[in-house]
């Protein structure tokens, strides 16, 4: 974790100063941007706030504020890590898509409400026909996204999925609950599949990864 000592001001919405006394913009969000130094500055990004951009080769994934900024990026050495294990994963991705939202159920049964194909189905979830597919496709899509994060200084999903995704999270409740349980049970399917690469530093790359997709995605909550 990088940190910039910063003036801690009154209002989320006040101007802040670094700690030299160089004037930030002020902003009304706390998500990052990346966009390819350790200089930092914030810029308008679009209607929900102001993101703060970096000139380094790393995402900046979140932040703190209490009188210290806080910078956590995910760098070129989780990338490895989450490189090297999707490549080992990929094979399998139809069985671990399944045992990923399999493992999401068994830790919230409620979770199934949220899908249509599932809570009025007399069928066991694994059995469902339309779990599988959807399973894989969200699988994959989070894992590819992870692996594309750094180089790409962004999420890499087409807008109009995130879109969909955020309008469908929003039209059936999802909230922040969710995307913690669902963000644990990746981590536990990803170290099954690869215990022998797992590590603290990996389950932070895949975590960090993950916590970027889902900003993407509240984004479009609406």
């Amino acid at each position: 974790m990088n940190h910039l000592k910063i003036n801690s001001p009154a209002s989320p919405n006040a101007t802040m100063l670094f700690s030299n006394g160089t004037p930030m913009s002020s902003f009304s969000d706390s998500r990052f941007s990346h966009c390819g130094s350790m200089e930092l500055s914030w810029i308008s990004r679009n209607e929900y706030g102001f993101w703060l951009v970096s000139k380094t080769p790393r995402i900046i994934t979140s932040v703190g504020k209490r009188g210290r900024l806080e910078i956590t990026a995910f760098t070129e050495e989780h990338e490895a890590l989450v490189v090297k294990s999707w490549n080992s994963m990929k094979k399998n991705s139809g069985e671990l898509g399944l045992k990923f939202f399999l493992k999401i159920f068994e830790i919230a049964p409620s979770a199934k409400k949220l899908f249509t194909f599932l809570k009025d189905s007399d069928i066991p979830a694994e059995q469902n026909p339309k779990l599988k597919p959807h399973a894989v496709t969200v699988f994959v899509m989070t894992c590819e996204s992870a692996v594309q994060l750094r180089k790409a200084g962004k999420v890499v999903v087409k807008e109009s999925t995130l879109k969909e995704l955020g309008a469908t999270h929003f039209k059936y409740g999802v909230v922040d609950e969710h995307y913690e349980v669902t963000k644990f049970a990746l981590l536990e399917t990803i170290k099954e599949a690869v215990p022998e690469m797992w590590s603290a530093e990996m389950r932070e790359a895949w975590a960090e990864a993950y916590d970027h997709l889902a900003a993407a995605i509240k984004l479009h909550m609406k």
